[in-house]
């Protein structure tokens, strides 16, 4: 199943996407999809509905929001793609890196991506994210972690890499902009989903600039979760974006950061897409 949400900022509704091109509003067995609903079993109360008779909604026209309301924390993983480590001079990790991003910069799959004021490197990076659907922490195995996630989407996580990396070396400062987090279109939580043999891509303007495979990954989902969920609760909706792959900006030669006007698309194999237009960040 395809779990999303539709509407303007602050007014989404919970669907079920059946296509690329149609939903199906789901606000008469839930709420949300969120942390309060998913807690209740909103998941469980949607699959067991005969959603034939429920409202259809074409997606022409409409916003997609960010899949999940709300999330408790994003946590991501650093360095997780061998092709990744090498292209930035870094040795490979010997335990995942963990970093924050603050929840609220998270958009919807075609929301724009504010460039921060006066920023020459901020930087694009596709990644598989995991969405989380029960309580987890100290998991005792690597399979009872992943019995407590709900499911996978994309998330771009978006980075100014001047804050990373020569503003006293804190890679939060340059992560949690705002928009810095578009995330989408939905949440497949279909068992069958492998997210270790996923083809992930990010394009500039048409100009593929990423192109691996989930199999790269130095750390797989399995082992993320339960790392994770040794140093910190784990809660329904949240995120955790599992690093990206080679061929982000800050490895070019010249380097090939995003400018305000450009078009950045993100894919991972029956994940679906984002598309979003950077734009110049208007202060408050």
């Amino acid at each position: 199943m395809k779990i999303g949400r539709v509407g303007p900022v602050g007014h989404e509704i919970p669907v079920v996407f059946t296509d690329d091109t149609t939903a199906v509003d789901v606000s008469a067995v839930i709420s949300d999809w969120s942390r309060e609903s998913l807690s209740s079993g909103a998941l469980e109360k949607v699959a067991e509905a005969s959603l034939e008779g429920f409202p259809t909604i074409s997606l022409s026209g409409q916003r997609i929001g960010a899949p999940v309301a709300r999330p408790t924390k994003v946590v991501c993983i650093g360095l997780n793609y061998r092709r990744h480590a090498a292209e930035t001079g870094a040795t490979p990790p010997s335990e995942p890196v963990i970093f924050m991003k603050a929840p609220d910069c998270v958009v919807g799959p075609h929301d724009d991506i504010e460039i921060p004021p006066g920023s020459e490197k901020t930087d694009y990076e596709v990644e598989l994210a995991i969405v989380m659907g029960s309580r987890l922490r100290y998991a005792a195995s690597e399979a009872q972690a992943m019995d407590a996630v709900l499911g996978y989407t994309i998330s771009q996580d978006v980075s100014e890499r001047h804050w990373q990396i020569e503003r006293g070396g804190q890679w939060d400062k340059g992560k949690a902009f705002p928009t810095f987090n578009p995330c989408g279109p939905w949440i497949e939580t279909d068992a069958s989903f492998d997210p270790q043999n996923q083809a992930l891509t990010c394009s500039v303007d048409g100009e593929t600039r990423q192109s691996s495979n989930t199999n790269d990954m130095i750390f797989p989902v399995a082992e993320i979760v339960h790392y994770v969920s040794q140093c910190m609760e784990l809660f329904p909706g949240d995120i955790i974006n599992t690093g990206t792959p080679e061929g982000v900006g800050m490895g070019m030669e010249p380097k090939g950061y995003l400018r305000v006007g450009q078009r950045v698309d993100t894919s991972i194999g029956s994940l679906g897409s984002l598309s979003s237009t950077t734009v110049e960040a208007l202060r408050s």
